[in-house]
């Protein structure tokens, strides 16, 4: 199967002003309010697209959920639990930034086939080593090739989405994404544990994740876009560079002249890599509220719970008038809900902070989203969200570490605190510095400068 779509290779040559507009972006549904919450979802393709992921989310959040209790089951060592995130993303460190470029230059359907083809083999090997009893070695293989996968099917799949939905609905659709990963990241881990209780083993949470993944690939099989927005003219034209390591790099030196993106991207990182409220929860259930397991795991699903309920609102309300404003106001808000929360000793208050902090960071997410989207020129979209998902897939590994650090030698309460402190100093020193994410109004207004 060739990566370069046939409908492809002999397209008709685009007008000037079409020439980096995907086909979702140059028809808007005119039938459509701007303010349809249900504008994206319209669109048949975004529909295949989300409830492919969607799946997919829950059955990884059930894999984490069996794989962390098998394997601590077996070898009763925290150690080997720590090397399934480090083999994890040990791929998407090395291979985002060439998985960008190849998502740019070669059809993004396919890629996506690709990477869930990889998906479907890692995880069917889980289940027979889980049936089988097999070795630790081939068991990180496994999550070798998952990890590989996950660094070309994430950034393609945005990419995709771009080319499924009109542009009037990026802001919507990124919504829409948003909040079928939260809602995974709730029914997965209760699933995945409900099966585990049932079957006493992972296996069938790992044969479940397979079957999932295989739907998935059905599903993105169905999309009936191309995959592929690039005109002929530019593939024509810029075949020498994208097969240079300049090109390679491409999407950090864009993401380096758009400050608003580049801000909003490093207000990310740091918010995810100091309020690492979330990866001490065990610590708080058990030692400071003194709630047991089951109160942990009203604790693990409050964020998720807030981030729904955000996000149903956003996507029933009008765009973001002042999406600048509202971002650094939502992390300063994460921030300052991460320090109540780091303070109390009441398990209700402690809720209900971990609600608004699920919340708070999901504005964030839908305005990162849309800006990449919206900021990003269709030739770019791939090394861009590869950049983005590198950023993110970092940040949150090396957050949870650096909570288990500073909470190791300051305690809890200090880490937790300090990294809510923290957060709102870099909101207070990205709006100082970048005064470009103070002044940003409807995300929309990007639109014309992407296309330059």
């Amino acid at each position: 199967m060739s990566l370069v779509d046939k409908d492809d290779q002999q397209p008709s040559v685009p007008s000037v002003n079409d020439s980096f507009l995907a086909p979702s972006e140059m028809t808007v549904n005119s039938s459509n309010s701007p303010n349809d919450p249900y504008l994206a979802l319209r669109s048949r393709d975004f529909r295949l697209l989300i409830i492919g992921t969607f799946l997919s989310s829950i059955g990884e959040r059930m894999l984490e959920v069996a794989l962390g209790w098998e394997l601590y089951e077996r070898t009763h060592s925290a150690l080997v639990l720590g090397g399934v995130g480090l083999v994890l993303i040990i791929p998407v460190i090395l291979l985002s930034l060439p998985a960008g470029h190849i998502i740019d230059r070669f059809n993004r359907k396919y890629i996506m086939l690709f990477s869930q083809c990889f998906l479907v083999l890692g995880s069917l090997g889980l289940t027979l080593l889980s049936l089988y009893n097999g070795s630790l070695a081939l068991i990180y293989v496994c999550l070798l090739m998952i990890g590989s996968a996950t660094a070309f099917g994430s950034p393609a799949s945005s990419a995709l989405t771009a080319l499924t939905v009109p542009r009037d609905a990026f802001e919507n659709s990124a919504t829409w994404n948003s909040s079928s990963w939260q809602l995974a990241s709730v029914l997965g881990p209760g699933l995945g544990g409900l099966m585990i209780a049932l079957f006493k083993t992972g296996t069938a949470v790992y044969a479940l994740n397979t079957l999932m993944a295989v739907i998935f690939f059905i599903l993105v099989f169905s999309v009936k876009t191309s995959g592929h927005a690039r005109p002929a003219i530019d593939v024509a034209l810029s075949t020498e560079e994208t097969s240079s390591w300049h090109d390679l790099f491409e999407g950090l030196r864009f993401l380096s002249k758009t400050q608003v993106l580049f801000a909003a991207i490093t207000l990310d990182l740091f918010a995810v890599l100091l309020g690492g409220a979330t990866t001490l929860l065990p610590v708080f259930a058990s030692d400071i509220l003194h709630v047991g397991p089951t109160g942990l795991g009203w604790l693990r699903a409050a964020p998720s719970v807030g981030a729904i309920l955000v996000a149903l609102i956003v996507a029933h309300r009008p765009p973001f008038k002042r999406a600048g404003r509202t971002l650094l106001v939502a992390v300063v808000g994460f921030g300052l809900a991460t320090i109540v929360f780091g303070l109390s000793k009441n398990f209700w208050l402690s809720l209900l902070m971990l609600f608004l902090l699920g919340g708070l960071d999901n504005i964030s997410v839908v305005i990162r989203a849309a800006l990449v989207l919206t900021r990003t020129p269709e030739h770019m979209r791939g090394r861009v969200s590869a950049v983005n998902a590198l950023f993110v897939g970092t940040s949150n590994e090396l957050g949870g570490f650096e909570s288990g650090l500073t909470a190791q030698l300051f305690g809890p309460v200090v880490s937790v605190v300090g990294g809510g402190i923290g957060t709102v100093l870099v909101v207070i020193c990205i709006a100082l510095f970048w005064p470009e994410m103070r002044r940003l109004g409807t995300l929309r207004d990007a639109e014309t400068k992407a296309l330059e």
